[in-house]
Order: C-alpha cells, then structure tokens, then sequence
C-alpha cells in the first residue's frame, strides 16, 4: 500500500506531504481544488505520460515521489529481485521527475528505470479507476483473472496451465529431436565409413611410438652394432677390458688385506660393480647376436606408419585422438538407434499431457461459462444499485488454439444506456461509468468469496466515481468502497458527503493564496474538522447548524454501519 506521497511544483501544487493509512482514505474540497491532480501525480508513479505543461509555472522541473509498502515475499518482491531492486525497511521508494522540456526521469529504490518498467511494477502496486488512468481494467489478461476469480476457477486454471506446460516441453523437445535426427541422419552414411576406415586401421595406443622406435632401429643397424661391439670389447673382451680390470683391482685388495686387516673385506665391496659389468656385457652380446638388417620388416614398419599418419591427417593429431574420435562416431551411431525409443517415450507422455490438458481446458471452459453467465447477472444488479439501471454487462469468450490460458479468451463488454450494443470497456468515455464498473467488479469479487482478505496488498484509487450519483446511490457506493477497503487500500476522490461519512481517513484538499501565487494543500482532518467539512459538503457554501447536525449524524450511522 501507499505510505507517503510527496508532490512538488506539479500544476497548482507547490509542495505537498501527506501520509495515506491502511483502509478507506478520502479526499475531499471545492470544485477545482486539486483534489484529481493528487491522483494524476500518482499516475506518474505508475508510469502514466509526462508532460511538461504540468510544471508549476516558473519551475524548472516537477518531482512526484511514493513510498509504499513491499512485503517480504509475494509478487511484488518477486519482481524487486528479479529487477535487481532494492527496498530500504520494508518500502520501496518510487520517484518521477518531468523537466520543462518534456523529458522524465524515473527512479526505484534509488536506481534509474524506464517509465516502462514503471508500468510493468504498477500492477502490483495499485491501480486507478477514472477518466484517464485504468492499468487493470482494460487488461484481457485481468479479466480474465477477474473471471475465474468470480467462478472460482482459480486451481482448474492453475491445473490447466501446469499441462499445457508439461506439453508444450514435450512437444518442444520432440521438434528439438526430430532435427537432431534430420541432422544425423545425413551423417550417418559418413559416420559409418569413418567407423570402418578407423576399425580397419586396428590401431592401438602407443604402437605409433613402437613402431618409430623398430623403424630407427633398422634405419641405423650398422651404426648401433659398431657401437655395441666397441662397448662389449671395452667391457669384457679387451685386454684391458672392465670386467679384467676390476678383477685384477679385487685381488690386488685382497693381498692388501692379508697384510693389513683394514682391507680385509674391502675387496668384497667391488663384487656388485662386476656382477653389473659382467650382465651389461651379456646384454651387448645378445643384442649383437639379434641385430641384422631386415629390409623387409622396415619397408613393413613404414608402410604401417604412413597408414597411421594417413588416419592422423583425417580424424586426430595422434592415436589417442583417433581413437576417441572413433568412439565418438560410435556413440553418434548408437544415438540413432536409441533415439527411436526416446522419440515413442515422449510421444507417450506428450500424449498423456495433451489428455490431461484436454480434460483440465475443458473443465476450466464449463467454469468460466458458468461464471460468466453469473457475473453478468451480478453484475448488472449490482449496477443498477450504482446509478446504471440501464447499464447491459456481458463476458465474450471466444474459443481460441490451445494456450497456457485454456482454450478461449475473455472480454468484457459494456452497455450504459438501453439499446445500444454492448462495446470493450476502453471504448466508454465516461471515468465515472468506469470507476463504478471497476467498483462492481471488485464487490462481485467480494462477494463470490474470491477476493480472500489479507493484510492490505495493493491501493486502488477511485477518481469520479460519484459522478452523476447522489443520495441512496452515494451511500451504497460509499458500502462499497468500505467493504473492499477491508482487504485493499483504497483512495477516493468524492464530492459527496454520503461518500465521505465512510472514510477510514479523510483528506481535505483546498487552494490558497500567498503573494499572488495560488497553491493547492492537503490536510488530513480529525473528527471535528470531519464534522465540519461533511457539513459543507451538505450545506454549500454557508455552513449552517443544522448541516452540523446532519453531518454529525451521518457520521454517526456510517461508524454504526
């Protein structure tokens, strides 16, 4: 709900402050006092047009600011953090500045925003019912919630559009499915000579490294067997070879230690240093007796590595990449004859939905139907208490594609005079006619039991809903208003005094004048100044006893109401 409400160089306001209170707040005054122009500065707050002739004259910009209330979860605060908003201690801080040349800037919790999302935060915030301003009424979406609402339709809509989705996801990822395929179909042919070249290759990990290895071998045999002949002479065979060498060094240390108990096993420490010569020489001498020169195997090992390396060039830059590459392909190949399976399972369950959802719209249709024919019969009772006897009120449902919403749209249609044909709503001119049919939707509401009550949500504001009304009618009207400000804020603008007496919170809203200068003030009245000013409102311009009295007592009956 509206907390606060500052205007500043708008119209004939300089500057105004005043705090708006859970409940019925009334603003009341003389005829062109300013009482509206309260209610279109917060139409800016709800991302209403600027415009710059509005500037109090000699000001150089006009700034409207509101503070209302944002609850710790719901979907006001749904839409601050997804926004990326903040609200400060539980208010969320609107303001909206119009320059004189035209131009506005709009801020949320003290952050610049488009006047766009302006409109899109108002729903959730309020709405206003007049002339110029209807942010719900006019709404196909809203009406459409109104019905259900109405007919209690409430969770066969939630149902409906619960498998509508599940359906749509199925629906979704078969197309989704059905390209993959298209797609992998005009592979497949190609994935499966990769498979056959890949596997004809019989390629394994790590036999490229192998087969360098042989082929270097077989490049350089002569080399590697001058070098292995000279390394097993000088290790055993030459006379002073490294096994002859260490045995004369190990007997000559034994000697020493017969003669100096010091090196008497110090001969013993030169054994694992033969035992190790003597098993690389007979290494050298095997590897010797293999090592020939095979023309043959090295015309094989090359023919096998330009096979590898033509694989290589194709499908990876080693072995290891090929084979992952071959993997791949066989899982792609495998995909495709899974996929008919996955494709009967969503077929299945896309089936299953679709009869859920069929069932559910159909349900959900018959409500809304019943509903309709209700509310239209409701509504032009409740109507014709409100000044419009005449008035003919009708619900259009039209069948439509299946959608999330069900099968069909809604519209309201109105009629105000007899005979004529009933047209949308947005094509009445009347804000009064307006606000009384907003009025009656929100006591319908009420009254079907549909509108739970909870702590105070949003502010509706009531601009010229009395126009063309008095006595009986006002005081119906003014039931009306209490009752849903029982569940709502609501802010109303009225010139009757049957109205006023309801108020929870009356307003008083007066033009002044200091050094040539006219401002309009806003003051919230107490018990006495209500007296006084109903008592106005009855009387005209002279306030006599007898419009006291009268006042006091329609104060009286309407607290006792």
């Amino acid at each position: 709900m509206l907390h606060e409400l500052v205007v500043e160089n708008y119209a004939v306001i300089e500057r105004v402050q005043v705090r708006f209170h859970a409940g019925l707040n009334l603003l009341t005054g003389e005829t062109g006092s300013g009482k509206s122009i309260v209610v279109d500065a917060l139409g800016l707050l709800f991302g209403g047009r600027a415009d710059a002739g509005l500037l109090r004259t000699g000001a150089q910009r006009a700034r409207v600011s509101g503070a209302f209330e944002a609850p710790a979860e719901g979907p006001l605060r749904a839409f601050i953090d997804e926004a990326g908003l903040e609200a400060e201690d539980g208010e969320l801080l609107l303001v909206r500045e119009i320059q004189t040349s035209g131009k506005s800037r709009s801020f949320v919790g003290g952050r610049p925003v488009t006047a766009s999302l302006l409109k899109q935060l108002a729903p959730l915030l309020g709405d206003i019912h007049g002339q110029h301003e209807q942010q719900e009424l006019f709404s196909p979406s809203a009406q459409l919630d109104t019905l259900e609402q109405f007919a209690g339709a409430g969770e066969i809509a939630v149902e409906t559009a619960a498998a509508y989705r599940a359906w749509r996801a199925c629906q979704r990822e078969i197309e989704a499915l059905d390209l993959q395929e298209q797609e992998k179909l005009r592979l497949a042919d190609l994935w499966s000579f990769q498979r056959k070249e890949i596997e004809a290759g019989g390629l394994r990990a790590g036999e490229e490294a192998d087969l360098a290895t042989d082929r270097r071998v077989l490049q350089n045999v002569v080399k590697l067997e001058e070098l292995a002949r000279v390394a097993y002479q000088a290790i055993y065979e030459a006379p002073a070879a490294a096994t002859a060498q260490l045995r004369q060094a190990r007997r000559r240390m034994e000697e020493m230690g017969r003669i100096d108990p010091a090196f008497a096993s110090a001969g013993e420490s030169l054994a694992p240093a033969e035992l190790a010569v003597e098993e690389t020489a007979a290494r050298l001498r095997t590897y010797l007796g293999r090592l020939e020169a095979d023309p043959a195997r090295l015309e094989t090992i090359e023919t096998r590595l330009a096979a590898i390396a033509k694989l290589k060039r194709k499908y990876g830059s080693t072995v290891e990449e090929v084979l992952a590459f071959l993997a791949e392909v066989t899982n792609n190949l495998a995909g495709l004859e899974r996929s008919g399976e996955r494709r009967a399972g969503l077929f299945a369950l896309r089936d299953k939905h679709e009869e859920e959802y069929t069932t559910a719209a159909g349900r959900l249709s018959t409500k809304r139907r019943e509903g309709a024919r209700k509310l239209e019969r409701r509504m032009e009772a409740e109507l014709a208490q409100l000044a419009m006897n005449r008035a003919a009120f009708r619900v259009e449902l039209t069948p439509c594609d299946r959608s999330e919403s069900g099968l069909e749209t809604v519209r309201f249609l109105i009629s105000p005079n007899a005979g004529e044909e009933p047209r949308p709503l947005e094509r009445i001119a009347s804000g009064g006619e307006l606000s009384r049919i907003a009025l009656a939707l929100k006591t319908c509401a009420l009254e079907a039991g549909r509108d739970v009550p909870a702590p105070v949500r949003r502010t509706l504001v009531f601009d010229e809903v009395d126009a063309g009304i008095g006595g009986a009618t006002a005081e119906i009207v003014g039931q009306r208003l209490k009752r849903i400000a029982q569940s709502h804020q609501v802010l109303c603008v009225t010139h009757l005094a049957q109205i006023a007496g309801f108020a929870d919170h009356h307003y008083h809203v007066e033009k002044t004048e200091t050094r040539g200068r006219t401002a309009a003030k806003i003051r919230e009245l107490d018990r006495q100044q209500r007296t006084r000013e109903i008592g106005r409102m009855l009387s005209g311009q002279r306030l006599t006893p007898e419009a006291l009295r009268h006042a006091e007592q329609l104060l009286k009956e309407t607290m006792r109401g």
